[in-house]
Order: structure tokens, then C-alpha cells, then sequence
């Protein structure tokens, strides 16, 4: 890995924080390589740090406001230590360089998510007594030669960026304008760092993309890197996210559901219930097709689980429209999904073409009774699992005590059950379930298990009931 940078001051300490998706928290782990590798060195806290970082997102109002807010807490640290350089990174990077850096005065630095490679070049550039800013954005960039540094986390589950961008135009959505265009990933490249974690004792690898299912390099698409990927290790499991409902393709479907470390679980983004809506949100596919979708998905993967985003109170929606998202959410039976009320993003189509003219009051009405059927969606379908016998990958102590365990199934449901003697995070533990909350199992472990042992079984099981 190498870079051409400027002239930093040795042993600068840095911190950053890093706001919204997963994709975010992947790049902060690709901007700790290029800094470390640059001479400075991490630090728990912004008091501690000479150069404080927030990695941002854009995707939500609210997101954006808690930006602001920690901005202006920032600049309160600064006067207690005013060599400190503040910077912006990622999506929110564009829109406000010039409110943060020349009306408001809060940062000295902004740095948008094709552009972290010339960070300590900025940074030396503000020890020379200038702003600095690079924003531009690349038709190439993909940090393929750069290892991510986790330097936080648990040490049992981790990201794989395989792809930036995105070229789908949702009406909605600003991502294409701070992230750019959709550019792949060399599949090497990315079978090297799952390679590398799965070395460093990682048991759960997320890939992740905009619009994950329109990975292609060369001749590999999708569907043949997870392939790949899968075959790294059979004793880590893969999960990804997100994939678009436009372009699924029937192949993976058949691999989740034959090879046994490829996860159970598939987030698949619907945003609305309803055709008209879809429509106009610049959604390339209708209620129908979806509800296809999803029954295509459950016939061929036994026991799979879905989540969803939504969002209520898009422009123009009538109440038809939010019952129809309502009755789409009854009948997938979500046991996971992100719940939004609409708020406008400059630059995107709706906010250039369209109105946003529903009322707050009515966007947070609908959002609450979204929310409010999903939580009961959820509590039903988790009754069900009582009894039912999990493998469960243990990521860290239980919040709730010292003396339990909190993992993930393969189906991505959070599960909580008492320590067992000679396991600890990163082993598989088969754990029987014996209550559940509307978010949370409860369970009862009965072994330390593998994925080969654990799902080998139940192929065994199904051959002998089908003989």
C-alpha cells in the first residue's frame, strides 16, 4: 500500500466518528489504513485527538441534523485545544463544504468518499494555514489496493466493500450524486481480504454495494462471487447487503440455498407497498412483481427471513397507497425492517421535479402505524420460534449481564442465552429458543456446534425423511 502525501507533523493522534449505513463504517476502516500508514495513530476520544474526523451520511434528515449538532460541540473542544483539525467526511461532504468551511467556520477540512486517498495531503495543507477540500468523485476509485484497519468492532463480524456507487436513479435518493457511479471491485482483490479475515479468526463477512446484486468484474458477477466466496472457508458465513428487487438473480437463490455458510437471510429494499407510489418513487418494478420476488425466494430457500426498508409519506402518497404498504407488510411477514418518514434531498429527482406535500403530522401518523404493525409482525413470528433449535454465532456479552452470551442465527435474529463453559465470541453454539420479545430470542445452549456439523445434520435429516 503506498501514497504520496504531504508534510505531516509526526505522531499526529487521530479520531473519527462515523454516522448512518454499513457502507460508512467500511470506508472509516479504509481511511484508518491510509492514515496509520501516513504516520498518525488512532485515539479513543476527540479531547485525545489532533485531527477529529466525521464520516457522515446524507441519507436522512435526521442523520444530517445530528451532524450539525456534533459539529458544533466540536467547536467547543477546539477552544480548549485550537491546533485540533476538524474535517468532513463522505456523503454529506459536497452539499455543505462551503457552510461548514466559510460561513459557519466549523471545519477545516472536507473530504468527500472518492477522495480519502489525498487525506493527509489536506491535512498538511491546513498545517500550511489553509482550508482544505477535495470532493471530486471517480469513475474508478474502488480502494481495492488499500487493506481495511478495524480498529474497533468485535473481532467476529466484519464488512467487504465490493463495489461504490450506484447507477439506479431512485426518486428519492441522493446516493448517486455523493457516491457517484456504480464501479465494481476486482474479484481478487476482494477474495484477498476474506481470506485475510477469515485468518484473523473473523466468523461473519457482510459484502456490501449500493446496489450489491449489480456486482460485476469482468466475467464474475454476483451470484459466482459469492461462489467464491463462500468457498474461502466453510466455517464463515456470508450475508450482504443491499441487493435491488429490479435485478435479483434466480442462480444465488439455489446457492443460499444449497451451500450451508451462506446466510438465510436477504434484506430486500421494497419502499412501498403500492404500484402508483413505486411508480413514481422511480421503483422499475410493481407490487406484483415484488410479491413474486419474495415467493420465488421462499419457495426456493427453506426457512428464509427477509427484511425491508419503507418509507411513509413520499410525495403525494394518498392514504390508498400507505394502506397498500401496510398490506404488503402483512403479507411478506418482515421479521426486520427500517422505517422512515420521507424527508427531501437536494439534488435528487423529487426534489428538483416533484412536491413534498404531505404534512409532517400525517408522515409521522403513518410511520407510527407502520411501525406499530411491523412490531407485531415481528412478536407473532418470533412466538413461533419457541422450541425451535438455532445455530447461533456468539459475538460479544449480553448488555442485559455478564453472565450471558448474545449472538445472531443464520437467519439474522438476535439471540440471548446463558455463558456455557469453553465457548466465547467467534464459536457456534446450537441454542434452543425458549421465549422471545418482538427484537430478541431467549435460549438455551446445548453445544459448542460448527456450520458443517449443525446444517450436515439437517441435510442428513431431509435425505432419510425424503428417501
Amino acid at each position: 500500500m503506498e501514497f504520496t502525501i504531504g508534510n505531516i507533523e509526526n505522531n499526529k493522534r487521530f479520531y473519527i466518528e462515523t454516522y448512518g449505513c454499513q457502507m460508512n463504517f467500511a470506508d472509516t476502516e479504509v481511511v484508518n489504513a491510509i492514515l496509520l500508514e501516513a504516520g498518525l495513530r488512532p485515539v479513543n476520544s476527540a479531547e485525545e485527538a489532533d485531527v477529529v474526523l466525521l464520516n457522515t451520511c446524507a441519507i436522512r434528515e435526521n442523520a444530517e441534523t445530528k451532524i450539525w449538532n456534533r459539529l458544533k460541540e466540536l467547536r467547543g473542544v477546539k477552544k480548549q485545544n485550537r491546533s485540533m483539525t476538524v474535517g468532513v467526511l463522505g456523503c454529506m461532504a459536497e452539499r455543505i463544504k462551503e457552510k461548514v468551511i466559510e460561513r459557519e467556520h466549523l471545519v477545516d477540512l472536507v473530504v468527500g468518499p472518492d477522495a480519502y486517498r489525498d487525506i493527509p495531503n489536506l491535512i498538511a495543507e491546513i498545517e500550511d494555514g489553509r482550508k482544505a477540500v477535495n470532493v471530486l468523485l471517480s469513475l474508478e476509485e474502488t480502494y481495492a489496493d488499500i487493506t481495511p484497519v478495524r480498529t474497533s468492532g468485535n473481532g467476529v463480524t466484519a464488512f467487504v466493500s465490493i463495489m461504490r456507487g450506484c447507477d439506479n436513479m431512485c426518486a428519492f435518493c441522493v446516493v448517486p450524486f455523493t457516491r457517484g457511479r456504480e464501479r465494481s471491485r476486482p474479484v481478487e482483490s476482494i477474495l484477498h481480504e476474506i481470506q485475510q479475515l477469515s485468518d484473523e479468526g473473523y466468523k461473519e463477512i457482510t459484502l456490501l454495494g449500493q446496489n450489491v446484486n449489480s456486482y460485476k468484474f469482468e466475467e464474475t458477477d454476483f451470484t459466482r462471487l459469492m461462489d467464491l466466496a463462500s468457498q474461502v472457508n466453510p466455517e464463515v458465513r456470508f450475508r450482504f447487503t443491499s441487493p435491488h428487487p429490479k435485478d435479483f438473480p434466480e442462480p444465488l437463490l439455489h446457492l443460499i440455498a444449497e451451500r450451508p455458510n451462506l446466510c438465510n437471510f436477504i434484506h430486500i429494499p421494497a419502499q412501498s407497498g403500492s404500484t402508483s407510489m413505486l411508480e413514481r418513487m422511480k421503483r422499475p418494478y410493481t407490487r406484483e412483481e415484488y410479491l413474486d420476488l419474495v415467493a420465488k425466494m421462499k419457495s426456493i430457500i427453506p426457512g428464509l427471513t427477509l427484511s425491508t426498508d419503507m418509507i411513509a409519506g413520499f410525495c403525494g402518497e394518498t392514504l390508498q397507497e400507505h394502506e397498500d404498504t401496510l398490506s404488503l407488510m402483512r403479507e411478506v411477514k418482515y421479521e426486520l425492517a427500517y422505517m422512515f418518514a420521507y424527508s427531501e434531498r437536494e439534488r435528487t429527482y423529487a426534489h428538483r421535479k416533484m412536491k413534498d406535500d404531505v404534512p409532517d403530522e400525517v408522515k409521522k401518523a403513518r410511520l407510527t402505524e407502520i411501525i406499530n404493525q411491523q412490531m407485531a409482525i415481528q412478536a407473532d413470528i418470533n412466538l413461533e420460534e419457541v422450541g425451535q433449535k438455532h445455530l447461533v454465532l456468539i459475538e460479544q456479552e449480553s448488555r442485559r449481564s455478564s453472565d450471558q452470551w448474545s449472538g445472531r442465527t443464520d437467519t439474522n435474529k438476535m439471540v440471548v442465552f446463558d455463558k456455557l463453559d469453553g465457548v466465547g465470541p467467534g464459536d457456534y453454539v446450537e441454542v434452543e429458543i425458549t421465549s422471545t420479545t418482538s427484537a430478541t430470542l431467549m435460549g438455551q445452549p446445548i453445544a459448542k456446534s460448527s456450520i458443517q456439523a449443525f446444517f450436515g445434520r439437517d441435510e442428513q435429516a431431509h435425505a432419510l425423511a425424503t428417501s
